[in-house]
């Protein structure tokens, strides 16, 4: 009965090994679009920080509607941390958002998740 995890392991180790990088990276964002995160989203304005979304599932690359192809903007949804304290205050509440292709930004996890 061992050998069945075992065996499973070994087959997943193989199917990646195969993949390019760019169907790895796919895949373990597949994954993680899966089971979330609990992401935080900085903006700044050359050194100093601007904005702060907190709770972002994920960002999301833009595709245009006819032709498929990646556009030059991210977009999610999080709360907006109006006073930068990583934390859901009255009146804070959850947004869609977008971010330009040359903007000045950061995506990580929480390190104070809920």
């Amino acid at each position: 009965m061992r050998l069945l995890p075992a065996l499973a392991i070994a087959c997943a180790a193989a199917l990646a090994a195969g993949c390019t990088q760019e169907q790895q990276n796919k895949l373990g964002r597949e994954i993680q679009n899966w089971t979330g995160t609990d992401g935080v989203l900085e903006i700044y304005a050359g050194d100093k920080l601007v904005r702060r979304f907190i709770h972002v599932d994920k960002l999301s690359t833009a595709l245009g509607t006819d032709d498929h192809q990646p556009r030059a903007y991210r977009y999610g949804y999080g709360v907006l941390d109006e006073n930068l304290n990583f934390v859901v205050d009255p009146g804070e509440k959850k947004v869609y958002f977008e971010l330009g292709g040359y903007g000045n930004y950061v995506f990580f996890e929480n390190p104070h998740p809920r």
